[in-house]
């Protein structure tokens, strides 16, 4: 008989769960770093996290978290455990979306809509892949690691991604948002690399500060002005290489299958398929 706990303390279910998932951090790239950003880097604008374990003869099985304002995030939770999930949760939270292996999400999208009536559309068919050998692109142009003087360009370029890449609205909030997002991330010692040709900046690349050995990269913008010219690869790999210098082992990124440009980019500069993610959305009954 399965036991499933939901839980208040994040530090309680990181005692509990960080082992089942620091046992695969590129596989569960996502939980750590957020739960890495939320005990070390926490912000007074946090809303309360999600958590949830599940154990089966006292042994852990299966754990899903969800760090407001992001989806249920649910590489620890396989298929088989997807409709003991959504039972603990269903009629007791609202979940805007869910990520994570296809498998896995796809099994827990079914559950949710059959308990809660919900709709549900695939947002975005993802790619995990993992660096191997680092191959930097020749391309005119140097990096720099941005400082907090950078935070106006990058706050604009990060909103510009957003709109381009998750149909997030454009509007004074999502700038707002966007500089709140950066200044947590430079004060928790992410890099994030910028590309100059000259004295324009024309690419940016982030990485988080590795946790568990891992370091994953995201977001890649370059102004649409400057596409076509190698830039986002250039960031991309320098962004790789500040990973490994500050200690990463696994360097990860995802990539949306849906722009093959970027899939085939991202591989000639060093990174391989690792598995193939989903995101979906919940939006109620007969919307």
């Amino acid at each position: 008989m399965a036991e499933v706990t939901r839980h208040d303390d994040l530090a309680e279910f990181w005692a509990l769960t960080g082992d089942f998932f620091n046992a695969d951090p590129v596989f569960h790239t996502i939980p750590i770093a957020a739960v890495d950003r939320r005990l070390n880097h926490a912000d007074p604008a946090d809303e309360p996290p999600l958590l949830v374990s599940v154990s089966e003869d006292g042994v852990l099985v299966a754990a899903a978290l969800r760090t407001p304002p992001w989806p249920l995030t649910l590489s620890g939770v396989a298929p088989e455990w997807a409709d003991v999930v959504a039972d603990a949760l269903a009629g007791d939270v609202e979940l805007p979306g869910v990520n994570g292996p296809r498998e896995s999400v796809e099994a827990f999208v079914v559950a949710w809509a059959a308990r809660t009536g919900c709709n549900a559309r695939e947002h975005m068919a993802l790619r995990l892949y993992e660096l191997g050998d680092l191959v930097m692109p020749d391309v005119p142009g140097t990096p720099r690691l941005a400082t907090v003087d950078d935070i106006d360009l990058l706050s604009h370029w990060r909103t510009e991604f957003g709109v381009e890449a998750t149909e997030q609205v454009r509007d004074e909030d999502s700038e707002d948002r966007s500089r709140s997002m950066l200044r947590i991330s430079l004060a928790a010692g992410h890099g994030h690399l910028i590309w100059h040709v000259g004295d324009t900046p024309v690419a940016w690349a982030a990485a988080n500060a590795p946790a568990s050995g891992m370091s994953r990269i995201g977001p890649v913008y370059t102004p649409p002005e400057h596409r076509r010219h190698g830039y986002g690869a250039a960031v991309t790999a320098a962004c790789a290489s500040w990973a490994r210098e500050n200690g990463a082992e696994h360097v990860v990124l995802y990539t949306d299958l849906s722009n093959p440009t970027s899939n085939s980019i991202y591989q000639r500069i060093g990174f391989r398929p690792v598995i193939d993610s989903a995101e979906f959305v919940f939006t109620p009954a007969g919307d």
